[in-house]
C-alpha cells in the first residue's frame, strides 16, 4: 500500500467563483473545456486498492483573483482529508500592498505559498522589480512560490538564474515539469539544460504533471523519460507526481493516471508520491 499526497489539484464551485479562464467565451478554446467546466470537489478523488489518499495541495485555480482570499476561505470551509493550499497572488503589486496581502493570506491555516502564472509572461515579469522585491518577502514570511513557466524558453529561464542567488530561503517549486517537449522536438535539450542549471539551486523542486497540456494522448515512454530527467537533475527528494486534476480527466479518469504513473519511478515511489510533498508543503 502506498500513501499518496497529490500535490497540484483544483476544485471549482462554479455557483460561488468567478473562473474566468473556465467560461466558454473565454481563452482557452479547447474543445473539450465543458469536459471540466463543472464542480469538483474533494467527493471526486477515488483511487483503488494499492493507494491511501492522505492529503493533497490545492492550487490556485482563479476563484476570484481580485479576492484572492475568498478561494482560501470557501476551501476552508470544505473539512476532509489534510490539505495545503497554494493562494492566487499578484507579484507585480506594490512591495507595500504585497505585504498587506501576504498579511491577509497569513490568517488562513491551510496557506504555504503563492502561485502568479509567468507562463508566455515570464521574462517581463522577471525583470520587474516589484516581482524580486515580492518574492524575497515570500521567502521572510516562509511562504513558497510555486513556478509556472516554459522551461524551453532560454531567455526566461536565463533571467530566472539571476535572481536564484538572492534568494536562497524562497522555496521554489516548479509546475508541470516546465512544460517539457516531445524528446523529438529540437527544444528537447533547451528544456533538458534548463532543469539541469535551475535544479543546482536546492531550494527548487520540481512536480511532474500536467503532461494532458502538450498532447491528451500522451505517451507513457515520454513521460517515463520526463520523469527519469527530473530524477537526474534534482534528486529524488525534490521531486513530486501530481495529477493535475480535473485537467488530467481530458486524458483520463483520476484514478487511471495514478495506475498510470505508480509504477514509473522503480524506487523512492513513497519519496515521489508522499514524503517530497510533506516536506515542501509543510503537512
Amino acid at each position: 500500500m502506498f500513501k499518496l499526497i497529490d500535490p497540484h489539484l483544483h476544485f471549482f464551485d462554479l455557483t460561488k467563483g468567478d473562473y474566468h479562464w473556465l467560461k466558454p467565451t473565454n481563452p482557452p478554446f479547447w474543445s473539450d473545456k465543458p469536459l471540466i467546466a463543472k464542480n469538483f470537489n474533494q467527493e471526486d478523488l477515488q483511487v483503488s486498492q494499492g493507494l491511501e489518499l492522505c492529503g493533497y495541495v490545492h492550487i490556485e485555480a482563479g476563484y476570484d483573483n481580485q479576492h484572492f482570499w475568498r478561494e482560501v476561505e470557501w476551501l476552508e470551509s470544505n473539512k476532509g482529508l489534510s490539505f495545503r493550499t497554494v493562494a492566487s497572488a499578484d507579484l507585480t503589486r506594490s512591495p507595500e500592498l504585497f505585504t498587506e496581502d501576504i498579511n491577509k493570506l497569513k490568517q488562513y491555516s491551510s496557506v504555504v505559498g503563492v502561485r502568479h502564472i509567468f507562463d508566455e509572461e515570464a521574462l517581463n515579469l522577471l525583470n520587474n522589480p516589484s516581482v524580486i522585491k515580492n518574492l524575497e518577502q515570500l521567502a521572510q514570511h516562509d511562504l513558497s512560490f510555486d513556478l509556472q513557466m516554459p522551461f524551453c524558453d532560454a531567455e526566461s529561464v536565463d533571467a530566472l538564474l539571476t535572481h536564484m542567488s538572492s534568494l536562497p530561503h524562497l522555496n521554489v517549486i516548479i509546475n508541470h515539469a516546465g512544460f517539457p517537449p516531445l524528446p523529438h522536438e529540437s527544444s528537447w535539450k533547451v528544456w533538458q539544460n534548463n532543469i539541469k542549471s535551475v535544479a543546482k539551486y536546492p531550494n527548487v523542486a520540481v512536480k511532474c504533471s500536467g503532461w494532458e497540456m502538450k498532447s491528451r494522448d500522451y505517451s507513457m515512454d515520454w513521460v517515463t523519460q520526463v520523469i527519469a530527467e527530473c530524477l537526474e537533475a534534482f534528486g529524488h527528494d525534490r521531486v513530486m507526481l501530481a495529477s493535475n486534476f480535473p485537467l488530467c480527466l481530458f486524458s483520463m479518469s483520476y484514478d487511471a493516471y495514478w495506475g498510470s504513473v505508480l509504477g514509473i519511478p522503480k524506487e523512492n515511489t513513497q519519496a515521489l508520491m508522499y514524503d517530497n510533498a510533506c516536506q515542501w508543503y509543510k503537512f
